[in-house]
């Protein structure tokens, strides 16, 4: 029996265009399409103007995928890793609010929980000289970027955009998801465990937690084995019952201690 399409739907970190998930379709079983979610401001919506405030973006977002899900018809699955997780998980109430079929699913990566954000941390990060810093600091940026002042000038306008929309997130009270929640993070990433455990009430029907070898941006670093992780999520059978962590398959990630 042939399985339905699954859309997977990718929305990028700060900095970055939504284009950096296509390298993964060729990893990903065909029952499986993945859509990049781009903001304004970068790739094929390039000559828009970039936003700065998280929940503007939100709605913009919000807007984009509703489109989408109007052509595609039939079950999809939202992933987003740092800032991008923030807006998955946004767009989870903003689509319940609009009365939209939800995800099957959400998979953030790389990002705290929202009622855990610090977003005074990004407050000192203005200007070429700061942004340019935390771009090497966290890895992820190719050496090419550095090189060519007019994609520099590029990558640095849309991070400082991206980090203004970061810092502009409040946490509102809201219900919990009637979703599963799945939580990649790096062993290096400094992201506090206690920060990604919170995610937990996000959700009442089941959430997990995969440790990847790398930083921030393990992603790329473990990019197999973060893809295997998140096949094995895809193909999971709906979580039964409420409230309780899903057991996490023997693949791909190793646990962080207790």
């Amino acid at each position: 029996m042939t399985m339905a399409p699954l859309q997977l739907y990718c929305l990028p970190y700060a900095g970055a265009s939504a284009t950096a998930y296509l390298r993964w379709r060729r990893l990903l079983p065909a029952h499986v399409g993945l859509v990049p979610l781009e903001p304004p401001g970068r790739g094929a919506r390039l000559d828009q103007p970039l936003l700065r405030d998280f929940e503007a973006l939100a709605a913009d977002m919000a807007d984009v995928l509703c489109r989408q899900l109007e052509r595609r018809a039939g079950p999809y699955v939202l992933f987003g890793h740092s800032m991008g997780g923030l807006l998955a998980w946004r767009l989870c109430h903003l689509l319940r609010e609009r009365g939209h079929a939800l995800p099957q699913r959400l998979v953030v990566s790389g990002c705290a929980a929202p009622t855990r954000r610090d977003p005074g941390r990004l407050a000192a990060l203005r200007g070429d000289a700061a942004l340019s810093a935390d771009l090497r600091k966290h890895g992820g940026t190719p050496e090419a970027v550095f090189a060519d002042a007019e994609l520099l000038r590029l990558t640095l306008d849309v991070l400082d955009a991206d980090y203004r929309v970061c810092e502009s997130f409040r946490c509102g009270a809201v219900p919990p998801l009637a979703l599963p929640v799945h939580v990649f993070a790096g062993l290096d990433d400094p992201i506090a465990p206690a920060d990604l455990h919170a995610w937990a009430i996000e959700t009442r029907a089941g959430h997990t937690l995969d440790w990847f070898a790398g930083g921030h941006f393990f992603l790329h670093d473990s990019q197999a084995e973060v893809v295997g992780r998140l096949i094995a999520c895809l193909d999971a059978a709906p979580a039964a019952g409420t409230g309780a962590s899903l057991p996490s398959p023997a693949a791909s990630a190793s646990p962080l201690p207790a």
